[in-house]
């Protein structure tokens, strides 16, 4: 029996292990940064007017946007529109969006028959589910 002997690793084998150990070490550090910074917080959900105000047709459009700046993703997300008008809640309005992942955007639209300017127009996040 003879023993067949290891030849040294050529200068391209270190190569080709160094840089593959670079590239795993690189994507476990990444990993565990985004596991850490994470921290799994729930959504932060805030909506606030676009742009002016538009009349088309006798109606009122305001434009919206709502933002997800927290961690999870949000289903379902409810936003309640009123508008006041001599302190009376004269019009309300509802808008659902089916999903806010975190750092997403969606826009819309209420849609009034009275004008938003005359009164007070209070926009807000009514409420949503988590996936």
């Amino acid at each position: 029996m003879t023993k067949t002997e290891q030849q040294p690793r050529s200068i391209a084998e270190w190569v080709t292990f160094s840089v593959a150990s670079l590239i795993l070490a690189i994507i476990v550090s990444l990993v565990g940064y985004t596991w850490l910074n994470e921290k799994n917080q729930p959504p932060i959900l805030s909506v606030t007017k676009k742009e002016t105000i538009r009349e088309i047709g006798g109606q009122f459009y305001v434009p919206f946007e709502v933002v997800n700046t927290g961690g999870d993703t949000a289903e379902s997300v409810q936003i309640m529109a009123e508008l006041l008008i001599n302190g009376k809640v004269i019009e309300t309005g509802e808008q659902q969006i089916d999903f806010l992942s975190n750092g997403e955007r969606q826009e819309g639209a209420f849609v009034f028959s009275q004008n938003p300017r005359q009164g007070q127009l209070n926009l807000r996040v009514s409420n949503y589910k988590l996936p």
